[in-house]
């Protein structure tokens, strides 16, 4: 496997610093990680400014600063893996503030990503609600396959490098994030995530104690092993010969994914999610999450599971693959954000709300569309928007989100009939479940899309416009201000150096 010289460079511009002037902010940030596997929480320093001379532009984040990593612990989980252990957790995180040397009270924002298995327990609701006491202080996100794949990526820094030229071009890189029990696989293309994907192959689908024995055999652990002819029980030992085949089936199986050939009915099983569509070339590879650090030789330590013999595995193969490996910024704690930016824009008086009541609504997801084709018809406004639900792990109708829309084309009745219908077929199938509609626009045409969606039977309806968001925020919508018709809303943009 090529070895790139040089780390991915996430440092802000010195040149672009220099242009910064004025009005300048410093928040305390935590971001917490609560995985399948493992546990982890970082404590920053967000420097934002003004850029530019007009002091009415908004801020920036010009710095990040990290103040205190805490040690990786494995998740606690109560007898019956089946509800995380709350009190555990909280000791836990009580015991790093008071390392890091902060007071709850003293940390202005943050973030709270549940992955995993641990977002799947019976008590995340609990847990998250226990963490994040004040809600309009953090992000809190449940993240499916899919988003974790698109969180990692950001994490490691392959987003940032992805606008880096490479012989006049732009790279395409692939994000590979492996923790304890899938691999979550992201493609990159000029800081925009393209496709993404996830596969149960990861560290923990076995693991055991000090004395061997094994203590945890995950479902698609024992699908593997059956696959070479290893039947393996809780209590039993594994031989080192029969990690080494694990680990080397298991690479096998990532490798048909990430090389995007015709998979094996193995490697099918254990889909999470659709295979990749991308079939394109790709000039880097990144790899992150805990794997990684094997995969690096980063850690060298033994930690009861297969990390050390699938990070050797997935190196030897990538070389005999001839796949070019980059290096990320963070590996194992790819996911963990630093914080959450906050900046307030006011939706004027071209806006659509069919239920004023239902406001204010809080840390709302922002599922931000790529730019529209011209001509586009409403076919294809239902697969660019069930895509973008998809990279959420949601789905329009079913989960609450607000639809981010740039309109950069003619405001015309035809094309905007076509949007309001291509969205209105979009969110036909889960249209009982009275979750409001919400879309966002960068141009006012809120009030003329409202109005038709509203024609089209679609209820309760926000839409705002002339608010400008991005992918990875969250938005908090107040109460209309009925005197000057319009909404403040809030966006909250998670942060990556």
């Amino acid at each position: 496997m090529h070895l790139e010289a040089e780390e991915l460079d996430l440092t802000p511009d010195e040149e672009e610093l220099s242009l910064l002037t004025g009005e300048r902010i410093e928040f305390k940030s935590v971001g917490i990680d609560i995985g399948s596997s493992t546990t982890h929480l970082m404590f920053s320093r967000l420097v934002l400014a003004r850029r530019g001379r007009e002091y009415i532009s908004g801020y920036t984040t010009v710095k990040r600063e990290v103040l205190y990593r805490s040690p990786v612990i494995f998740t606690p989980f109560l007898p019956g893996n089946s509800r995380v252990d709350v009190e555990k957790l909280k000791t836990f995180f009580t015991e790093e503030y008071e390392k890091a040397g902060l007071s709850p009270g003293e940390v202005d924002t943050g973030a709270l990503i549940t992955t995993g298995e641990a977002a799947r327990k019976e008590n995340t609701a609990a847990l998250i609600q226990m963490l994040a006491t004040e809600a309009g202080k953090f992000v809190c996100a449940t993240a499916g396959p899919n988003l974790e794949a698109v969180l990692a990526a950001h994490g490691s820094g392959a987003v940032k490098h992805s606008l880096k030229h490479h012989h006049g071009n732009h790279e395409t890189i692939m994000n590979v994030d492996i923790g304890g029990g899938t691999a979550k696989v992201a493609i990159i293309q000029e800081s925009t995530i393209i496709d993404t994907c996830a596969i149960n192959i990861g560290s923990r689908l076995f693991a055991w104690d000090d004395e061997g024995k094994l203590t945890r055999i995950e479902e698609a652990g024992r699908t593997i092993a059956a696959a070479i002819g290893l039947f393996p029980k809780e209590g039993s030992s594994l031989a080192e010969g029969d990690k080494n085949l694990l680990a080397e089936k298991m690479a096998e199986i990532l490798f048909e994914v990430l090389t995007r050939k015709p998979l094996s009915n193995l490697a099918s099983t254990l889909m999470i999610t659709p295979p990749l569509n991308y079939h394109g070339p790709v000039d880097l590879t990144v790899f992150s999450g805990g794997v990684g650090e094997f995969v690096y030789e980063r850690e060298r330590g033994s930690f009861g599971d297969l990390g050390p013999y699938l990070g050797r595995e997935i190196r030897k193969k990538g070389e005999l693959l001839g796949f070019t490996l980059g290096f990320p910024e963070e590996r194992l704690r790819a996911t963990v954000i630093g914080a959450s930016q906050y900046t307030v824009q006011v939706s004027g008086n071209t806006i659509f709300l069919s239920h004023p009541e239902i406001l204010p609504l809080r840390n709302v997801p922002v599922v931000k569309l790529p730019p529209l084709p011209a001509p586009f018809d409403r076919s294809t406004i239902v697969e660019t928007v069930r895509r973008g639900f998809a990279r959420w792990d949601m789905q329009p109708g079913k989960d609450m989100a607000a639809l981010a829309i740039n309109w950069n084309q003619d405001p015309d009745y035809k094309r905007l009939s076509e949007l309001a219908s291509g969205i209105a077929l979009s969110f036909s199938e889960h249209s009982g479940n009275e979750v409001p509609l919400i879309l966002v626009f960068d141009n006012d045409v809120g009030k003329l899309v409202g109005h038709m969606l509203a024609d089209l039977n679609l209820s309760p309806l926000v839409v705002l416009d002339n608010i400008n968001v991005g992918s990875l925020n969250y938005i908090d919508i107040g109460r209309e201000l009925s005197q000057a018709k319009a909404v403040p809303v809030t966006v909250k943009s998670l942060i990556f150096r």
